[in-house]
């Protein structure tokens, strides 16, 4: 907690988060209290623990933009099985990771045994999952059973269950990369790959786990999101890899990979989003508007972090990388 009010006071992205907050509280005075903000972080949710995934992959230096077509592939054999009763809840859930393990495997076979730019692979893989998710539901409508739509919404006291699961997902990847050796060795790699595998790191290996655990994580994400509306949609994951991307980077995680703390990057980034959006609407905002913020967020967001460094920094970097 002490290292994320320090994150949102020093960074670009926690400027950016404390003013849209303060701007929507201020336009529409239902947004401010600690009650809309549980609110905001029960539907943001999902994103947290996709955004978790997203955030090793790109600490590694690659790209995982099949995630929103994994949750969606996910969401939909998992609707399926709860809906015709095939399995119990857990096995239903379990069944839904398992998967998109498998889906990270095809991803990682590709990068690493094909060696195809992540980028490039992902991209490709993103159409084909969306299009195997199509053809298990057959792009219709799967409603849930009201028993299980019920589970979405559970709480403790104030706090949502599926808050608590995503809150403590990012602390175990969290505590995984700041203080093991896998974590170090995935900052390792995206610092510089080539002298990464001078040193003996298993560089395929670790890149191999960290698209499995990506597909793992985006299915949870895609099972919470299913549980949270009672029902699988054609528009479950569609633009979630992109948000993911955005939500990382401008929490603070170098899209060049090896730099960043991926709770507070996690966090922030994703908070900012789901702000903006939240408070769009509570404000009435034109639906069509809301891409076009968050575009301006996220170049708000940048520059701050740019003016933090020095002025020209960022460019400069992006240069000498290239």
């Amino acid at each position: 907690m002490k290292r994320l009010l320090e994150a949102v006071r020093n960074s670009g992205a926690g400027l950016v988060l404390l003013a849209t907050y303060v701007v929507f509280s201020v336009a529409a005075p239902s947004f401010f209290g600690p009650q809309n903000l549980l609110e905001i972080l029960h539907v943001v949710s999902p994103m947290i623990v996709v955004a978790a995934g997203m955030a090793i992959v790109v600490m590694s230096g690659k790209l995982d933009i099949s995630v929103g077509s994994t949750a969606y592939v996910a969401s939909a054999i998992f609707a399926v099985i709860v809906r015709d009763g095939l399995l119990p809840f857990p096995a239903a859930v379990a069944v839904s990771i398992f998967v998109g393990l498998m889906l990270g495997l095809v991803n990682a076979i590709i990068v690493v045994g094909l060696k195809i730019n992540s980028l490039i692979a992902t991209l490709g893989t993103m159409i084909a999952f969306r299009g195997l998710g199509l053809s298990i539901t057959d792009g219709g409508l799967i409603i849930l059973p009201d028993a299980v739509k019920d589970l979405g919404n559970l709480a403790v006291g104030p706090i949502y269950l599926d808050t608590a699961l995503a809150l403590a997902i990012l602390l175990v990847v969290q505590f995984v990369h700041r203080s093991t050796s896998f974590g170090r060795q995935i900052t390792a790699i995206g610092n510089n790959e080539d002298v990464a595998r001078r040193i003996g790191i298993p560089v395929d290996r670790r890149t191999v786990a960290t698209l499995l655990l990506s597909g793992a994580f985006a299915a949870t994400g895609g099972v919470i999101y299913t549980l949270q509306v009672g029902v699988n949609t054609a528009k479950i994951g569609d633009g979630m890899e992109f948000t993911a991307v955005a939500a990382v980077v401008v929490g603070g995680v170098s899209l060049f990979g090896g730099r960043g703390n991926i709770l507070t990057s996690v966090i922030l980034g994703s908070m900012i989003f789901q702000i903006v959006r939240s408070g769009l609407q509570q404000v009435g905002a034109n639906p069509y508007s809301y891409r076009l913020v968050e575009g301006v967020v996220i170049f708000i967001a940048m520059y701050a972090d740019a003016l933090k460094v020095g002025t020209g920094s960022a460019g400069t970097r992006l240069f000498k990388k290239s």
